[in-house]
């Protein structure tokens, strides 16, 4: 048994008033009571058991991160399933969706299997499986994908790249409607990004560097959407990044698509001009590459008017030798699993809270489980999936310290404010400061 006690408590819907003991017995959550009632029996009740105080802190559902590279199989010296399970749980994840872009994809049941099988007994947060939408990630033809949610696929996505084919793509929401489970897109032309190294506009033409059009994410979002109105298929919008390609959203929801977005914490925080700034560090090269200081403050507004349902890492973690180059021949990616969280409440305080904190908060649980069919509330009998948050916690991140295997990161060394200090999965602390 074990109490967490004197907590500020988001119980998945609503901040609630006061503070709040919750006692977990086996991988359940038994009791929910205010610090006030009862007191002396709680008291007496706990004397036995593991007892946490956590007065300041503020008590959640499990985090979730639908988004997250774990190379495994195939690409483990970049990182694998039980080291970014380790990292996830540090950053305060209670699960999190592998992306299928291994080698070899995981775009067949036996894949997902072995995914599934090494996320539950990983030791961090419960990894998730992905499974491609098509075989290879060729974006050609589809994959059994009722086979692969029958061994645990929660989503299905090509990411890395978006699905090429659009016929391959319309057949993929028509199957998936029946199994009720999104697909993830990457949206990208490709034609338009290929060689680009960072955002098109002002600052690439300083620099020389080729540049990425905003279009090429415009183009796929409006053609993924499309897609959606025409088979009323479950759609997912991953890692948007431009203004327009939010509009596009915004207007596709009010229709009542079928659609969900999520954005990540660099494309919240960074603006194509830290290129510059950083003196060209690769650590700041991701696809879609930061934008302009335009799209990041509307991003900020689709987190506060319920365009974007979802906050997700894209952690993309490489090893040293594969990042630690030239800007134009690093690898794309920004690993961030371990300091994410910290990374979004830190530039929410800095905004000036800009929306409620419990709006916040939904965009790591009740957002991101709803997307994948997972319940994200804390109440009696509810699964003990559980992430403890302190406000005020300072701390500067330092990447030589994380579980991940990943070494670079722009937010190495920044002290960010509001941090997860302990993790719960299924009743089991699997990490706590």
């Amino acid at each position: 048994m074990i109490w967490l006690r004197n907590a500020m408590l988001y119980d998945g819907k609503t901040l609630r008033d006061g503070s709040w003991d919750i006692c977990i017995e086996g991988s359940r959550i038994a009791k929910v009571i205010p610090c006030e009632a009862e007191k002396t029996a709680l008291k007496n009740e706990g004397a036995s058991c593991l007892d946490r105080d956590l007065r300041g802190c503020l008590v959640c559902p499990g985090f979730v991160d639908i988004h997250a590279h774990f190379r495994d199989p195939g690409q483990t010296w970049r990182e694998d399933i039980e080291s970014g399970s380790k990292a996830a749980a540090v950053g305060g994840f209670t699960h999190v969706v592998a992306m299928p872009n291994t080698d070899p994809p995981v775009d067949d049941p036996s894949g997902v299997r072995y995914v599934a099988e090494k996320g539950r007994q990983a030791g961090g947060a419960v990894v998730l499986p992905a499974g491609a939408v098509t075989v290879g990630r060729q974006g050609r033809t589809i994959t059994e994908m009722i086979g692969m949610a029958k061994e645990g696929a929660v989503l299905f996505t090509d990411d890395g790249s978006p699905v090429l084919s659009s016929k391959a793509m319309r057949i993929a929401l028509l199957y998936l409607k029946d199994l009720n489970i999104p697909l993830m897109e990457h949206p990208e032309e490709v034609s338009l990004s290929e060689g680009g190294q960072m955002n098109e506009g002002r600052i690439s033409a300083l620099c020389g560097l080729k540049g990425i059009p905003r279009s090429s994410e415009i183009i796929g979002v409006d053609r993924a959407i499309a897609l959606c109105k025409e088979t009323k298929g479950r759609l997912h919008l991953t890692h948007v990044s431009t203004k327009e390609a939010l509009e596009s959203i915004r207007k596709a929801k009010a229709e009542g698509l079928n659609l969900t977005c999520d954005v990540t914490p660099h494309h919240l925080v960074f603006d194509d001009e830290m290129i510059v700034k950083s003196g060209y560090s690769p650590a700041f090269k991701v696809n879609p590459p930061l934008r302009t200081k335009d799209d990041v403050e509307a991003l900020w507004e689709g987190l506060k008017d319920g365009t974007v349902d979802a906050i997700a890492t894209d952690h993309a973690p490489y090893h040293v030798d594969e990042k630690d180059l030239t800007f134009e021949e690093a690898k794309f990616g920004i690993a961030s699993l371990e300091c994410a969280v910290a990374v979004v409440l830190d530039e929410w305080d800095k905004r000036g809270k800009p929306f409620d904190l419990s709006r916040l908060l939904g965009l790591f649980t009740a957002g991101p489980g709803g997307i994948i069919g997972m319940d994200r509330t804390i109440k009696v009998g509810g699964k003990a999936d559980i992430t403890v948050i302190d406000l005020n916690r300072e701390q500067k991140v330092d990447v030589r310290r994380w579980k991940s295997k990943a070494r670079i990161s722009p937010y190495d060394s920044l002290t960010l404010k509001g941090w997860p200090v302990m993790t719960v999965v299924a009743g089991e602390i699997r990490h706590a400061l």
